[in-house]
Parts: C-alpha cells; sequence; structure tokens
C-alpha cells in the first residue's frame, strides 16, 4: 500500500513545472517512516499534511530554502483560514481547530528533524516551529441510559436479522472494549480467545489485551453463528459472506453512518460517534472508580495525561469527586 503512495506522489511531482516548488526528499522521509514501522495510515497522513505545506509554498510562491520563522506564522495563519486547499486542490468550508492544525505543525518539524538527522539542507530548525495554543473544549458524553439503546438499537431497527445481529455485535465489543475503530474493523478470529481476551496491536505497534464482558462475548457468538465464510475478520459484509470474498470487512464509514443513524431514528440529541463511545467506555469506568492508570492501559494510551483528558470531561464524575473530598461537605 504505502509504495502505491509513494509512486502517485512523485508522478505528481514529475508533472509539476520546472517553477513549482516541491518539498525536497519527501518521498525519502515517507521511506524512512514505512523503514521504521509505521502504519499505512500514518505514513498516507504525514504525506498528505506535508503536501498542504508544498500548496502553500506554491501559491505565494516562497523557495523552499526561504523558508524562515515568519513564513511558519504565515502558514499558520493559512491553516487558520478557509483559503488554504486539500493537497488534492480541493477547497474547504470551515476552519481547523487547533488539534488538526497542531498535527500539520508536527508533520512539518518530523519532515525538518529528518533532514538534518540525513544531513540534507534544512532552512530551519525543527524547534522553531512552535504549536499553537489549544482550546480547552469539554467533549459531551452521552447519558448512560442513551448510550445503551444506541447500542440495543440494531436489534429493533434493523430489518435483516444477519445485519441486526451483526451490527449489534459490533456495538457490544466496540464499548466492551473501548478499542479504537481501526482496531475494530480489522479485528480478526484469532486474535480472540475462549475467554473473551482480546489481542490488539495498536497504534504504533504497541501490544495489549482488550476484553470482552460476558454480554458483549453473547452477542458476538451470536453473530458468528449466522457466518458461514471463510473470513479472517471478525465483522465482514453481508454481501461478502461467501468465499469469493473472504478477505471483505466492514469499513470505518459504514460503522459511522449506522451509529448516526441510530442516534437519530432514537432522538438522541448529544452527537455520537466511534469515538466518543470510546470516550464514553472510559468516562463510565472513571465514574465508577476506575484509576486513570487502568483505563490508559485498557485505551492502550501512550500516556497518562491523554486518560486523564478522557476522565475529567464528566461533571458527573466531577461532582463525585466533589462530594466525597470537600472538607466541609456535612
Amino acid at each position: 500500500m504505502f509504495f502505491v503512495i509513494v509512486v502517485k506522489n512523485s508522478a505528481k511531482m514529475k508533472n509539476k513545472s520546472k517553477n513549482t516548488i516541491v518539498l525536497p526528499y519527501l518521498d525519502d522521509f515517507l521511506l524512512h517512516l514505512q523503514s521504521n514501522n509505521y502504519s499505512d495510515e500514518t505514513i498516507y497522513n504525514y504525506e498528505r499534511d506535508l503536501l498542504v505545506f508544498e500548496n502553500f509554498l506554491n501559491e505565494s510562491p516562497i523557495p523552499f530554502n526561504k523558508i524562515n520563522k515568519r513564513i511558519v506564522e504565515s502558514y499558520k495563519a493559512y491553516l487558520a483560514s478557509i483559503d488554504r486547499e486539500t493537497p488534492i486542490k480541493a477547497s474547504v468550508e470551515k476552519k481547523l481547530g487547533s488539534y488538526s492544525t497542531n498535527r500539520f505543525l508536527s508533520s512539518l518539524r518530523s519532515y525538518f528533524r529528518y533532514l538534518i538527522k540525513m544531513d540534507y539542507p534544512s532552512p530551519i530548525p525543527p524547534d522553531a516551529i512552535t504549536l499553537i495554543k489549544k482550546e480547552k473544549k469539554i467533549p459531551k458524553v452521552p447519558e448512560f441510559q442513551d448510550t445503551v439503546k444506541l447500542i440495543e438499537s440494531p436489534s429493533q431497527l434493523e430489518k435483516n436479522q444477519i445485519i441486526a445481529k451483526r451490527n449489534r455485535a459490533i456495538l457490544e465489543v466496540f464499548f466492551s472494549t473501548g478499542i479504537r475503530i481501526s482496531e475494530l474493523v480489522n479485528l480478526k478470529l484469532s486474535q480472540i480467545n475462549k475467554e473473551g481476551q482480546i489481542y490488539i496491536l495498536g497504534k504504533g505497534k504497541k501490544e495489549r489485551f482488550a476484553y470482552l464482558t460476558p454480554r458483549a462475548f453473547r452477542h458476538l457468538k451470536e453473530y458468528l453463528k449466522t457466518r458461514n465464510d471463510e473470513s479472517a475478520y471478525v465483522f465482514i459484509p453481508y454481501s461478502g459472506r461467501n468465499k469469493a470474498m473472504k478477505d471483505k470487512k466492514v469499513s470505518t464509514n459504514y460503522i459511522q453512518y449506522k451509529i448516526k443513524q441510530y442516534r437519530e431514528i432514537l432522538g438522541i440529541n448529544v452527537p455520537i460517534s466511534p469515538h466518543a463511545l470510546r470516550r464514553a467506555f472510559a468516562t463510565y469506568l472513571a465514574e465508577s472508580g476506575a484509576s486513570p492508570a487502568a483505563i490508559q492501559i485498557l485505551l492502550g494510551h501512550e500516556s497518562l495525561d491523554t486518560t486523564t483528558r478522557y476522565v475529567q470531561i464528566s461533571s458527573r464524575y466531577a461532582k463525585k469527586v466533589h462530594e466525597k473530598f470537600h472538607p466541609l461537605k456535612e
């Protein structure tokens, strides 16, 4: 998959005019990421982010060797505007949030760090690219009762019983384990043992275990009874149940679409996405007294700070802490 990305990028660069500014050694940088065992998705994200910076240089135009701190500040303003273009020259309709902006800046910083590491000319040191201040948003978590309704909804809303069992199992497994959506769609039967323990090779190639509740395991088994195929994946398209389509798996877009559809039918006014379910998983565990360190392991977070953000988003959790520990509560 990665080599397709590089070839496309190289071909695109060859078609550019001689006066077009391109990022030097970009393909080498992407190959460096691949050789260091970065995932295809991560490599694609780096390439996409850096091509946005390349577009910015060409619009100005700014020669690569003339990049300085002032140009970087202009790039920040460019990212914050709706005048920027995507790597495929498509226009945008809304401004980037601080987290997305910092991702673009981090990609650029990693690229310059690579140039220096390989003794290639770099117009600016990586540390000169500073990140912007993040806005402090408190993500909303649906009420527990609404979350349960959503998880159980395929059983009532889907007319096809095989699809109903599969989608119910998807949501049950998702909420039971708190795994990422990318980990869910790529989940294989061989990763689940007889006790409901799931082996996950997660972000950054980090290994961990996720755990099915008895309830989720029961619904997963009910779904698997409907299967009559040789696919290695746990969740497959209904049309892909024959042997000729054994490598098919449900897509992230499908799961996102169905969650949105169920939420709208149920009249749940808090937006719920796959990531929101993962966030709810962590929040409800915290509200029940689970330690942030344990939640960190279950979520596969590298930093406890990331997990703490999940724990702190619940006003109900804050209220419990206040009621339990305030010195003048009586």
